[in-house]
């Protein structure tokens, strides 16, 4: 494949070949190693405003820098943990449940469901005033959508990195019980890695959830027969949830990596310095590996997909963007069983230009 700049490397869609690569020590994530596939507007925005702290950015760092980061975290995301959080996820559910219902059909499921789910999730977790959530969304959406011009990109990248080191201060001096608190009080990490990691967090675990809540929907009101299934059986719900993600996997750009040697991944030699841009959703639907892989079905095993990634640069916050999904789908469905699309399916915007896939808005009605 012929990058943006010129770089001849590799374009990577079967399954067993994208989990070798990822696994691999032999590739590296780190950037200044990679090549543009297109130019964006948050290349040229990033340029010279990069106030946070580089080394703190540990999903573009390799071991054993990316270790001392991913050890320091990985304790704050584990199963136990993040069950923990399930009441008060389910609580949250329902108050936009609510919300919505209050409001009347017809509504955009994107506004009233999807993003604030998520969001809500996201700032208790790490200690963002509720006040400030809606300028943070705006300011992490206009950064990853390509058609977002340099100047906006530029001012949104200023109001993101100058929100998390003056909340990171105060939590350094009174700290609460958000995860922010924890890591300040419990960890080595600098004021300015911490501010880099909350950033991180905040935009990874609203953004991508929050598509999966919208395109999630979608794909069960246009598959009624699944939609029925996963209300009648509720057992359903976990591998429904496994099933959405396989099928839809809205990282649909990377990731990415470049060869430190020569490597040859099943036949194919990749010469050391060539980049490596990997398609999850290609490897999710690769017939070697999941059989049907073009059949939405709730019911098949959809165990081992690689939405999340794989390898030491796994999504930190899959657990919890689970256990969103798992709560969500349901209580959605019980709340409103005759939901429906207010449009016809090619009226429905989508995100083709953002580095997550999503919709931009989903009008419902029931």
């Amino acid at each position: 494949m012929r990058f943006s700049d010129g770089h001849l490397g590799w374009f990577v869609t079967g399954y067993s070949a994208v989990r070798s690569i990822l696994s691999d020590p032999r590739f590296s994530a780190r950037p200044e190693r990679h090549h543009l596939v297109v130019e964006l507007p948050m290349a040229e925005a990033f340029a010279g405003r990069m106030t946070l702290s580089v080394s703190g950015m540990f999903h573009l760092q390799d071991p054993p820098e990316h270790t001392r980061y991913r050890r320091a975290l990985a304790g704050e995301f584990t199963v136990r943990q993040m069950k923990r959080l399930e009441p008060r996820i389910a609580e949250i559910t329902r108050t936009c449940l609510d919300a919505m219902e209050r409001s009347g059909s017809p509504a955009d499921l994107v506004e009233e469901f999807a993003f604030p789910i998520p969001s809500l999730v996201t700032c208790e977790l790490l200690g963002v005033a509720r006040e400030d959530r809606e300028d943070f969304r705006r300011a992490v959406a206009t950064m990853s959508r390509w058609s977002s011009g340099v100047e906006e990109t530029r001012d949104a990248l200023d109001t993101v990195l100058g929100f998390f080191p003056p909340l990171v201060r105060r939590r350094r001096r009174d700290p609460g019980g958000d995860l922010l608190s924890r890591l300040t009080h419990s960890t080595d990490l600098t004021d300015d890695e911490l501010a880099t990691i909350g950033y991180i967090l905040f935009a990874g675990g609203f953004e991508t959830t929050a598509n999966m809540l919208a395109l999630g929907t979608f794909a069960l009101m246009e598959h009624p027969a699944q939609k029925e299934r996963l209300r009648d059986d509720p057992g359903l719900v976990n591998n429904a949830v496994e099933e959405l993600l396989r099928y839809l996997t809205i990282g649909h750009i990377g990731p990415q990596r470049a060869a430190l040697e020569d490597v040859e991944i099943e036949g194919v030699l990749i010469e050391k310095g060539q980049a490596v841009m990997m398609s999850l959703p290609a490897a999710n639907r690769d017939p070697a590996h999941f059989p049907e892989p073009e059949t939405f079905d709730i019911a098949k095993p959809a165990g081992g997909h690689v939405a999340f990634g794989h390898g030491v640069h796994g999504c930190l916050g899959q657990q919890l963007a689970r256990i969103v999904l798992r709560v969500a789908y349901p209580a959605l469905f019980d709340r409103f069983p005759g939901l429906r699309l207010a449009v016809s399916p090619d009226e429905v915007p989508t995100k083709a230009d953002a580095m997550a896939f999503g919709v931009h808005r989903l009008p419902v009605e029931w």
